[in-house]
């Protein structure tokens, strides 16, 4: 023990030497090195500075906030991950329902006949509500022959209309492309359309409740 307290105290008379030795060498350097340090500028934070300051802050804070809200939608809105095939949609703000949707299959489709090319993907971006419609008839386009190998035809055909297909509502969101319900349940969630966004029943119903004309989509 005796031992020990001796080699601990020797421990503390080397150190303390080495540390005065450092600190004789290192202040004359600090002397002539002539540091100047730049000055600092005090940030007036709430319940400081003067009036005009608080007034300048408040106003910058002013101008932040309404450039977010230019970003933020006060109509309702509704949010599109074809990555997950989820969706959210939001009131007020708030987000009110999600769940899962059904996206573009990501494949393409030629025409052995016309040699024609269908891509069929849900286009990415924003995107807005162009118009509502409850039980819609789906006016298949040529594509949905091509696909079944029949042949196309003429416009205004009487087989190119299909009721239910859609579901109870269909909302366009332009260029073709729609929100809609469908008859092939078992494949929500995955990503199979060939292009528009498909929504279970009881989710369908509220989309179409909340969303309005103008509303805008976000796709990504």
């Amino acid at each position: 023990m005796i031992r020990n307290f001796f080699i601990y105290l020797l421990i503390l008379v080397v150190g303390a030497a080495f540390f005065t030795a450092m600190v004789l060498f290192a202040i004359p350097a600090l002397e002539e090195s002539a540091i100047v340090l730049p000055a600092m500028t005090e940030v007036p934070v709430a319940g400081s500075g003067n009036d005009a300051d608080r007034k300048s802050i408040q106003q910058d804070i002013d101008k932040l906030q309404a450039k977010l809200d230019k970003y933020i939608p006060i109509q309702p809105y509704i949010v599109i991950n074809t990555s997950d095939n989820h969706f959210y949609l939001y009131k007020d703000r708030l987000l009110v329902r999600d769940g899962m949707c059904s996206t573009g299959k990501n494949e393409k489709l030629v025409s052995a006949e016309s040699k024609k090319e269908y891509t069929f993907h849900t286009p990415q971006g924003v995107r807005k509500v162009q118009r509502k419609q409850p039980n819609p008839v789906w006016a298949k386009p040529n594509w949905a022959f091509v696909e079944e190998g029949l042949p196309i035809p003429p416009p205004g055909d009487a087989s190119r209309f299909e009721s239910g297909t859609l579901g109870a509502y269909k909302l366009e969101i332009g260029d073709g492309f729609m929100i809609h319900g469908t008859i092939y349940k078992r494949f929500m969630g995955l990503s199979v359309t060939h292009g528009c966004v498909r929504l279970g029943d009881d989710d369908l119903e509220v989309v179409y409740n909340t969303l309005v004309i103008g509303s805008k989509v976000y796709i990504y």
